[in-house]
């Protein structure tokens, strides 16, 4: 029953945000924006963040020079079509974490118009930021593959109001809607998939071989008639 309950939740939040959507807590992270820490990372969740992007542009530069800008692009595009989604992770102040996919082509804009709807506080303003070093995300119109948000990262939320004692409070939380939230803690196993019983083919067997008569017992050889000795 639970875990009917479970997903109940989920397909009612899909439903309304078009997105898969999962929330958690992870444990013992500090706030402060230079730490991160890695408890309950799955192990197919890689932070692939900017710096490493442009860092890895510069380490190929070297060799570029030798390549065609035909071969390039080529490159790039089959790059491109390998990477198929990004695991996006915003964490907010009071370490809990929301994750959403999307697709590399998508804009950042996607992920902030998203958000809008999910925070507990939709009419103030908020940006988000990578670290280390902390980098506001600034430019909405870039997609998740060029910022270098691929094949996923981890961005933080805060609250952008003037006055930093009103910062601090709104900074305090809570920060996504009960109905988000509802989902903290929940995951859905896969469906159990069933075996497949196939017919097995009848097995045709090659006819035994017809045995050879063999000559009689005692019965000699008949001499034909136009054989002289």
């Amino acid at each position: 029953m639970e875990a009917e309950a479970a997903k109940a939740k989920f397909a009612a939040v899909k439903e309304k945000y078009g997105r898969d959507i999962r929330v958690f807590e992870t444990s013992g992270v500090s706030s402060s924006p230079t730490q991160v820490s890695n408890d309950d990372e799955r192990d197919d969740f890689y932070e692939f963040t900017a710096e490493d992007y442009y860092r890895l542009l510069a380490a190929k530069k070297a060799d570029k020079h030798l390549k065609t800008k035909k071969i390039r692009e080529a490159e790039v595009a089959a790059h491109r079509s390998r990477i198929t989604k990004t695991t996006i992770r915003v964490r907010f102040p009071d370490n809990h974490t929301l994750e959403v996919v999307f697709h590399p082509s998508e804009k950042i804009q996607s992920l902030f118009d998203l958000l809008s709807r999910m925070v507990a506080q939709p009419e103030v303003s908020f940006y988000l930021y990578t670290t280390p070093p902390k980098k506001q995300i600034k430019d909405m119109s870039q997609d998740f593959y060029s910022a270098g948000l691929i094949p996923g990262a981890i961005v933080y939320f805060s609250y952008d109001m003037p006055n930093q004692e009103d910062n601090e409070a709104f900074n305090s939380g809570p920060f996504l809607q009960e109905e988000v939230m509802s989902l903290k803690g929940l995951d859905v196993m896969p469906e159990p998939v069933e075996p497949i019983h196939t017919t097995p083919e009848p097995v045709t067997t090659a006819p035994p071989p017809v045995p050879q008569e063999p000559n009689a017992a005692g019965k000699k050889p008949v001499k034909p008639k136009w054989l002289k000795m």
